[in-house]
């Protein structure tokens, strides 16, 4: 093997029987055909990635930093082939694909910041006694990745793994897989052999990979799988890191910016066709003001058109696929059948694609599958509560999931009291609750396990290690 610290581009290591069907979402049209790995190429990618981990991690920091950051470059030079994979693979508009590629570049510098961060040694000397933590790599770690955020995703394992020391082994979605081979190529140009390693295929692919010989696995998806890797991964003790999904409320009082509120709800629901991990899912609003702020929500959500993410007039792509969206559909014929109004959309539309209009349903009960389950569609969700600040709280809490939750209200305590109260990862008051870079991504509850971001997130990719030092030595 060569020594860690040269540089070897990539090779193509997939010679699977099987093959993926990669299938545009807005034509039906085949886009391409990717082998899938066989449980023999999974074992060969661990193991290569197994021989290459104990030198990569002795490789001084500054050096695997050097070779990251080249990565920027290679970014930038590929950003609209990027985003025009995005488009095509998973039904993105395509400037919002584009911001997304562009992004990849911008976030390097702070990406190695953070792990340089993570990684110091810390002073917890005692008295005479002489103790330093340093922070070992794992060593191998599984990456199985969604289809939504197809760039995003990935990198925010991919990269906080390899600058930590790990070497990978890389699933990305079977939605996605040119995207991910894109990704990797890029990632990976100037790593040494074994450090990143690329598989393909769909579920039983993943399951093979988190039975192989990894040492942990980040993987961001449902909370289904995540359940079904965390069983697996038990008999091992692997270490885990599950971004799984939610379903977030946003509370609206009614001294809030009804505006401000309504832009929120319409723009969190819709975005990406709803299918984001931290969607607005269930908007609760005072009975008060319930009619004006449903006038404003109608009014918005009527201006988000859908069709191919290559329209620029487009504010929506299609679902990724039709078993997708026929799921959202059927969550709005119920919700409907149980009393819920049906103000905008809910209808599959005609014609090629699996598209499913900006959607907006009010009174939506309780019993309903769309108040407790994920909908991962473009629905804005409406119900009201009588403006008790702690029934506003049992109903944002009354789900499993946790991951984020947003508030408004024109009495800030009030906000601060009730973001306080909520049980998730992130709470937005008076905005969305996307924040800080450098704060953790953090999933409560059923909505994940362990977190990404920040210097703690970096720090779920290693092993903290106490060396204690006898007086005099």
């Amino acid at each position: 093997m060569e020594p860690l610290v040269a540089c070897r581009a990539p090779v193509a290591r997939l010679f699977a029987m099987d093959m993926l069907r990669d299938i545009d979402p807005a034509t039906g049209e085949l886009i391409a055909e990717i082998p899938v790995s066989s449980p023999d190429q999974v074992t060969a990618a661990v193991a290569r990635a197994r021989a290459a981990a104990d030198e990569w991690g002795d490789v001084p920091f500054d050096v695997r930093a050097e070779l990251l950051l080249r990565v920027a470059e290679r970014f930038d030079e590929r950003q609209d082939e990027l985003a025009q994979l995005v488009t095509r693979e998973m039904g993105k508009p395509f400037a919002e694909a584009r911001r997304e590629s562009s992004a990849r570049s911008k976030e390097l510098a702070g990406v190695i910041e953070t792990a340089r961060r993570a990684l110091a040694v810390e002073d917890v000397s005692e008295g005479s006694s002489r103790t330093h933590v340093v922070r070992d790599p794992l060593g191998v770690v599984a990456a199985i990745t969604p289809w939504n955020f197809p760039l995003a995703m990935p990198t925010s394992i991919l990269l906080p793994a390899l600058a930590t020391g790990n070497t990978v082994v890389f699933k990305p979605s079977e939605h996605v897989p040119l995207c991910g081979a894109v990704l990797a190529e890029i990632i990976g140009g100037d790593l040494p052999d074994g450090v990143l390693e690329l598989v393909q295929g769909a579920g039983e692919t993943g399951a093979q990979l988190v039975d192989a010989d990894v040492d942990m696995i980040g993987f961001v998806g449902s909370r289904a799988t995540g359940q079904k890797i965390m069983r697996a991964a038990g008999g091992g003790l692997k270490r885990l890191v599950l971004e799984l999904g939610g379903k977030d409320p946003l509370i609206v009082f009614a001294d809030a910016d009804l505006e401000a509120a309504a832009e929120c709800a319409v723009t969190h629901s819709l975005r990406n066709a709803g299918q984001v991990c931290c969607s607005v899912e269930r908007v609760f609003v005072e009975d008060s003001v319930r009619e004006e702020f449903e006038r404003l929500v109608l009014a918005k959500a009527s201006k988000w058109t859908h069709g191919s993410g290559f329209e620029p007039e487009s504010r929506m792509g299609p679902m990724v696929d039709d078993a997708q969206r026929q799921k959202v559909h059927a969550q709005v014929e119920d919700a409907v059948a149980r009393g819920a109004r049906l103000l905008l959309g809910g209808t599959l539309a005609d014609g090629p694609g699996s598209f499913y209009p900006a959607t907006v349903l009010a009174d939506v009960p309780d019993s309903s599958v769309m108040a407790t389950e994920e909908t991962f569609g473009p629905v804005v969700s409406l119900s009201t509560f009588d403006g008790d600040e702690a029934e506003a709280v049992r109903l944002a809490n009354a789900t499993r999931y946790g991951l984020g939750a947003n508030v408004y209200t024109g009495d800030g305590e009030r906000g601060l009291r009730v973001a306080r109260r909520i049980r998730s990862g992130q709470v937005g008051v008076n905005r969305y609750l996307a924040g800080s870079s450098r704060a953790p991504w953090v999933g409560a509850r059923e909505s994940g396990f362990g977190f990404l971001g920040g210097v703690e997130g970096y720090r779920q990719f290693t092993v903290p290690k106490s060396i204690s030092i006898a007086s005099g030595g």
